[in-house]
């Protein structure tokens, strides 16, 4: 997905207009909605003090604007071929199913990609069972890896994830 279509998520998602968006950033009144809609629609790109800026007031970690284009089906099937290339992604059948699977044998980044996904995994769960909000949810996921620091196991639950979820229990008490 380009970086504009990330750009136009968030911002809906924040409840914020173009010009709201773009005087925040420093730019002019006047032309403050221009410029976001310049980026938003692929025909300016942001440099990447503008990245950090605009992450930083739609409050997501600058990963989560500038994700790989995967705008179309062949994009992403691209996308993947080369995670299967890099990381020891495998496609596989469970139960009937297309599943995706990490050979964590092919290499240190397949090793490291696999706690990720462990560690998404268990968030995942964590929501599904109702342990956490699915607002707390998409903090994890849209500030990733910030609340995912301690990734050194694959079974216990990350350093950031369990300061967020003490930090939600002790404000319900």
């Amino acid at each position: 997905m380009a970086i504009g279509e990330r750009i136009h998520f968030f911002r809906l998602l924040r409840g914020m207009t173009q010009k709201y968006l773009g005087m925040a950033l420093g730019f002019p009144e006047k032309s403050a909605d221009v410029r976001l809609a310049q980026y938003e629609t692929g025909s300016r790109t942001p440099k990447a003090d503008l990245t950090a800026a605009l992450a930083q007031v739609l409050d997501v970690s600058p990963h989560a604007l500038s994700v790989p284009d995967i705008d179309s089906y062949v994009g992403l099937m691209h996308t993947l071929f080369t995670l299967e290339d890099n990381y020891g992604l495998k496609i596989s059948e469970m139960d009937g199913e297309v599943c995706l699977k990490v050979d964590v044998r092919k290499n240190k980044d397949a090793a490291r990609l696999h706690e990720m996904l462990c560690s998404w995994q268990q968030a995942a769960a964590m929501l599904e069972a109702g342990e956490i909000s699915k607002e707390d949810y998409d903090k994890w996921r849209y500030h990733y890896p910030e609340f995912d620091t301690a990734q050194k196991r694959t079974k216990a639950m990350s350093q950031g994830l369990s300061d967020m979820l003490l930090a939600q229990m002790e404000g319900e008490e």
